[in-house]
């Protein structure tokens, strides 16, 4: 439900419900407006009273946007995306913020749970209020950082049980959750990749919205984020070496069965040719006694016996 959290000078924030007509603060307070599900008149009510640009207002009801920060008179607009595994397939839920000198605002269309988090932080925390607007988008964003970092994690513990599976109990690994993984992964390079700049202009950026004490801690963001992007690229990495094994481990064992199967060929060969030759249904057949009868089936016998041991010996088998 859309928000208002008033945050006085001293003292705790004052939630209520956001109504038709909310405007900019009063002195000696900041006002965090946090609008899930947003509607053309929500926002719209918003868009005068604060200044807003028609295009960022526009950018809020379409929710295809990718990760950006665009500077407007009086006001920042910065899109950045949480991740989210859903039945094994890995999207982006954005949240759109706008920051201006004492105001906060936040769309978003799924609800956020480090929003939640923020929240309970502003009651704990009588600092906030001299650390500015720019300090909550801090929060904000470093919990999407964090949260973005475990469920990367999660995709790699994956990956790495793939990998358990293949080298130590010799298992050919699932294909479909293998390239699964591989489509999250890709997803995730496009979500993140863009807030790696959008966090570093972020680290520089000083204004009435995010000073410059502030823009310091954005680097411990900046830095999370470039670690998630490091660790996509290390789990792309492992899960291209994985298929490549599962593919040479499956390459290797048709080699066996195929140097079995020619070592068996080899053997019958000679049994074939005698069993050929002395089953000719000739009078005259040369050779033709008892003692020749015998001697054919000690060799139908040896001669397999001396192959199979000479293959063995020679680690053909």
């Amino acid at each position: 439900m859309p928000r208002v959290v008033d945050i006085p000078e001293k003292g705790a924030p004052v939630i209520r419900t956001l109504e038709a007509g909310v405007g900019p603060p009063e002195p000696g307070w900041l006002r965090w407006i946090d609008v899930e599900q947003p509607t053309a008149e929500q926002l719209e009510s918003l868009r005068g009273p604060f200044e807003l640009h028609p295009l960022a207002i526009e950018d809020c009801l379409t929710f295809e946007q990718r990760p950006k920060l665009e500077e407007y008179p009086g006001h920042l607009f910065v899109v950045v995306h949480r991740l989210v595994q859903e039945e094994g397939e890995l999207t982006g839920h954005e949240i759109h913020a706008f920051l201006a000198e004492r105001t906060l605002i936040t769309v978003h269309a799924e609800p956020c749970l480090e929003l939640e988090r923020v929240l309970e932080r502003l009651r704990k925390d009588a600092t906030i209020y001299a650390r500015g607007v720019g300090f909550i988008y801090y929060l904000v964003a470093d919990m999407v950082a964090s949260a973005n970092d475990d469920v990367l994690s999660e995709l790699a513990g994956s990956i790495e049980d793939l990998e358990s599976e293949l080298f130590e109990e010799g298992k050919a690994p699932a294909l479909p959750r293998l390239f699964a993984l591989k489509r999250s992964l890709s997803s995730a390079r496009r979500f993140l990749s863009p807030q790696r700049d959008l966090f570093a202009t972020l680290t520089k950026l000083g204004g009435a919205s995010i000073s410059d004490r502030t823009a310091l801690y954005f680097r411990d963001v900046y830095d999370k984020v470039a670690r998630a992007n490091e660790s996509i690229e290390a789990s792309r990495d492992l899960a291209s070496n994985v298929l490549d094994a599962h593919f040479s481990q499956m390459s290797q064992r048709t080699n066996d069965v195929m140097r079995r199967l020619t070592a068996l060929s080899a053997v019958f060969l000679p049994l074939t040719f005698i069993t050929g030759f002395f089953g000719q249904n000739f009078e005259m057949l040369p050779f033709r006694s008892h003692t020749l009868m015998w001697l054919v089936l000690s060799a139908c016998v040896a001669l397999p016996a001396t192959m199979l041991y000479w293959f063995y010996s020679r680690r053909w088998l």
